[in-house]
């Protein structure tokens, strides 16, 4: 049995999310292929996930300086705590699932924050004599992605740094990242919509048959 992180990044309710309806059919077709795995779900904008800020820094420092608990501040103590839970608990679980739309290029702030919060020096990676190295290995990662536009090919493709980026940190803290999912042009042909709900619903069960494994 697998522990499973599903990780939505969207402020807007499910229905109202390409990529969160999406993400939840993928996750049907995977409990189906993995009925006994157990699936954690994170809604983003449901959750209270600090910024790298300078409680987070400050409280860092006084970490690796061997300070005290009762040499923090509060705030540094609270968000340090919460950090650390995030981390935890991505490292605990086995595959992730995220789940996110492209924003001006990247992905969701929230997202980056729990990024943040989770890739941390020594616990999902560590710093070698040849370079950085992922910690995170035998993990398996997919990311769901709708997007307005069309940016997998033509001009706009070296535009998109949100999958590209999700990818890149992933592989970063040794996670093997598996095809993407990219619910594309949403916004720029709103007439094949029900064209794209269908590509976008046979490529989740797809996905899901091979995330399974």
């Amino acid at each position: 049995m697998s522990k499973v992180l599903y990780i939505k990044a969207n402020p807007n309710p499910e229905e109202k999310s390409f990529s969160a309806v999406v993400g939840r059919i993928f996750l049907n077709y995977y409990l189906k292929e993995k009925p006994g795995d157990e699936v954690i779900e994170l809604d983003l904008y449901e959750m209270n996930i600090p910024f790298i800020d300078r409680d987070v820094l400050s409280g860092w420092e006084k970490l690796r300086q061997g300070s005290g608990f009762e040499d923090f501040a509060l705030g540094e103590m609270l968000k340090l705590t919460i950090i650390n839970k995030l981390a935890e608990q991505f490292i605990q679980a086995d595959k992730y699932i995220f789940v996110s739309p492209l924003w001006n290029l990247g992905i969701p702030a929230l997202l980056k924050a729990y990024v943040d919060a989770v890739c941390i020096v020594d616990k999902s990676f560590k710093y070698a004599e040849e370079g950085p190295v992922g910690l995170l290995k035998d993990k398996k990662a997919i990311h769901i992605q709708a997007r307005s536009g069309v940016f997998s090919r033509g001009v706009t493709k070296d535009c998109e740094l949100g999958d590209r980026y999700i990818r890149t940190i992933l592989n970063f803290m040794g996670v093997q990242v598996a095809d993407s999912v990219i619910i594309e042009s949403v916004h720029q042909t709103p007439g094949q919509i029900d064209d794209i709900k269908t590509r976008a619903m046979e490529q989740a069960r797809e996905a899901s048959i091979i995330f399974a494994k």
